[in-house]
């Protein structure tokens, strides 16, 4: 068999198209993952025991079972309950948002317990509101440590958003299969599309190890 990429730049439009939808998925999952992340984490080191056990299962349970089960039964049972039907945009933003939701949270606990309790007797001492200790003490050195953990997941999201071609979603992954199907060349199809991820997964790898390096360095000032 003679391989010939040549042909791809018929279907460049296309390609292009859906690395645009999964880069825009992406996108729309990490800011409301990340902001589900930071609330589930704040429950989870609540001194409420409902708030904690409520925020556990959930991050247990999303981040102990495949994504793609998930998603699954997001399009297929989920409208069975409520009524009415959900796109598959829909669907994968609500499924990548929880599990993005899930791994955060870990990342926002860890962050938070390590911001040190004389910081916050610091703020008691000066009468500081709990919402301004939050917002104005723990929240900034918290996201600060946070950061390279949720560029890490962050990445990890770019690639799982793969799955949500298997509900219909047009993004790059069912752009390139249609598109191996129709030409029957699913070696360059597929080793372009996987080119593709790569392109983008790998210099956020690499950004990542350099943000963290930085971060560490100003920590340790």
């Amino acid at each position: 068999m003679e391989l010939d990429f040549s042909i791809l730049f018929r279907f460049k439009d296309a390609l292009l198209l859906g690395l645009w939808m999964t880069v825009k998925l992406t996108l729309i999952c990490i800011v409301l993952g990340c902001t589900l992340g930071f609330l589930v984490g704040l429950a989870r080191t609540s001194k409420s025991i409902f708030l904690r056990g409520i925020s556990s299962v959930y991050v247990e349970f999303f981040r102990g079972t495949p994504v793609l089960i998930q998603l699954f039964w997001i399009f297929f049972c989920l409208p069975l309950l409520l009524g009415f039907e959900l796109s598959n945009l829909a669907s994968g933003i609500i499924a990548l948002t929880l599990y993005m939701g899930a791994i955060a949270s870990e990342t926002f606990r860890a962050s938070l317990k390590s911001v040190g309790p004389e910081q916050l007797d610091a703020c008691v001492a000066l009468g500081l509101p709990r919402w301004t200790q939050v917002t104005s003490v723990v929240l900034p050195q918290a996201i600060l440590r946070a950061v390279p953990t949720l560029l890490s997941n962050c990445v990890s999201l770019f690639k799982e958003s793969a799955l949500v071609s298997a509900v219909g979603m047009a993004d790059l992954m069912f752009v390139g299969q249609n598109i191996s199907n129709n030409t029957a060349r699913p070696v360059e199809v597929l080793t372009v599309v996987a080119l593709m991820y790569f392109a983008i997964a790998f210099p956020l790898t690499r950004a990542v190890t350099l943000i963290e390096r930085r971060i560490l360095t100003k920590l340790a000032v």
